[in-house]
């Protein structure tokens, strides 16, 4: 059952690079179900500091799909909010701003290294067997020194200077986690040209936003020894109200050959997903499963389910492969599940993108829909489907064309008795729906010719559907109509080779 907990304010932060991926997706999804299991406020804020990268057509795919998969936010984007702005590309001043403070405090100085510099030194001390981070070189230079750097014109960046000691905390996936000083060295914070870093902006936002618990992938979980030390830095100098969020970092999610699923792999686009007609309720109950689950024989849930039994703590630390066939079974499960008239309605973009219904499908058409719904929706893994499934139904006569394999395969020259006997069947038939028409062609084939029923129907469903695999037969040729039925059954008997 929900907790109701409205002091948890966790957030969602992506970099507006590229296409959304099923990773970005995965954290997303646990952050909302955890703000909305406790009651408490989802922050989504972009992280959108490096121009160089970032893009607005990626920012816009973002938004577009937070609102495709149904991932509402508190304060964000186009919501607002007490801390607004929440692109961090707006926010530069209070960067500053604070990177300053943290110089004057003593918690940051100016390193003056260069790039060959620093690769030399790290250099040796990998031959040394010692750690190869940053050595300290300019935590304490003399004004002289600072002097001669200035002169020979060198660009500093700025560095967090880390305790020295011991940094602990409790992680809520893996349990209490301890890092050694001299495994966590002075890292940079502000680049040479004054821009802000990473690992500077999302603390300093996550301090003035009062952020709570910080969820998100095991990838970064080297960097989170640094942001404890910086979130006490910032209490120090006054930024936000003192408090360190609590850390819960996430499995990876491995593709195949149990590699880590990267942006590049193709299963992990977002958008391969939406286009090949995944609904949002099936893709999000599998992504829940990469590393969650609502109980270990049940694997079939919606959102509101997830919401109310959803705790992080639970999640298991090991990676989690990404099963497509998986993915797939889960998705047509949650197909079955969508109402006549939603199910309906979410067909037909896939319709309109295959140039089978136009913008605007007029009544009959869409009233044709409706009606060969229900014979597909049992038989779909994802709604591109349809434009196979049903297709046949909706193409212009003039435009209708048999699949070139199964009519190879099936329309050969021993179908011509099939076919001329069903064209006698239908057109003395005075009732033109499913019953009388299985029974005349049962009759003039099976009876009449005596045929097998596969081998029988088979020719006709490629004649009238153009493939081998479609709705019921019967079904299909009542919604053509029996002219259209007709013609099609005599198009494909005139293409037929010679015997």
């Amino acid at each position: 059952m929900a907790n109701t907990d409205p002091a948890v304010r966790v957030r969602f932060c992506p970099s507006p690079t590229g296409n959304p991926h099923v990773g970005m997706v995965r954290t997303a999804l646990f952050n909302w179900a955890y703000a909305r299991h406790n009651g408490g406020t989802l922050v989504f804020r972009i992280e959108d500091t490096d121009s160089a990268r970032d893009s607005e057509e990626s920012y816009n795919q973002l938004l577009d799909a937070m609102r495709w998969l149904g991932l509402d936010w508190d304060e964000g984007p186009e919501v607002g909010g007490p801390d607004a702005p929440y692109r961090q590309s707006q926010r530069m001043d209070i960067y500053a701003d604070v990177a300053g403070r943290l110089y004057e405090a003593g918690h940051a100085y100016y390193c003056y290294c260069s790039t060959e510099e620093l690769d030399a030194r790290r250099e040796a001390a990998r031959a040394a067997g010692k750690p190869s981070g940053y050595d300290g070189h300019c935590r304490d230079l003399t004004d002289e020194q600072v002097a001669v750097y200035k002169l020979e014109k060198r660009e500093p960046i700025l560095r967090f200077r880390m305790p020295d000691k011991t940094i602990s905390f409790d992680d809520l996936v893996r349990g209490t986690l301890t890092f050694e000083p001299e495994n966590v060295p002075d890292y940079g914070i502000v680049r040479a040209n004054g821009a802000p870093l990473y690992t500077l902006v999302n603390p300093v936002d996550d301090a003035l936003m009062g952020i709570t618990h910080v969820l998100r992938g095991e990838d970064l979980l080297s960097s989170t020894p640094r942001q404890v030390a910086l979130y006490a830095a910032l209490a120090e100098i006054g930024v936000g109200n003192g408090t360190t969020p609590r850390f819960g970092h996430l499995p990876y999610v491995m593709g195949e050959g149990n590699k880590k699923l990267s942006k590049r792999d193709p299963q992990s686009s977002l958008n391969m997903y939406r286009e090949r007609g995944f609904i949002r309720e099936g893709l999000l109950n599998y992504l829940s499963l990469l590393g969650w689950s609502l109980a270990e024989d049940r694997d079939l849930f919606d959102m509101d389910e997830m919401v109310a039994a959803f705790d992080v703590t639970k999640v298991n630390a090991n990676p989690a492969r990404f099963d497509l066939k998986k993915c797939e079974a889960i998705n047509a499960e949650h197909v079955r599940r969508l109402a006549p008239d939603d199910f309906v309605r979410r067909l037909v973009p896939f319709l309109q993108g295959a140039e089978l219904l136009p913008a605007e499908p007029t009544a009959e058409q869409l009233d044709l829909l409706a009606k060969v719904a229900p014979l597909t929706q049992e038989r779909m893994v994802v709604l591109s489907e349809i434009v196979n499934m049903a297709g046949f139904l909706f193409v212009a006569p003039e435009k209708f064309a048999l699949d070139p394999d199964d009519a190879a395969k099936v329309l050969t020259a021993d179908a011509r008795p099939v076919l001329e006997a069903s064209i006698k069947a239908l057109e003395e038939l005075a009732d033109f729906t499913p019953e009388p028409i299985q029974a005349a062609l049962r009759e003039a084939l099976v009876d009449g010719l005596g045929l097998k029923p596969k081998f029988a129907f088979t020719p006709l469903r490629v004649a009238v559907t153009g493939r081998r695999v479609s709705p019921p037969l019967f079904e299909s040729m009542e919604l053509l109509g029996r002219p259209e039925t007709l013609r099609r059954l005599r198009a494909a008997l005139d293409a037929l080779p010679a015997a």
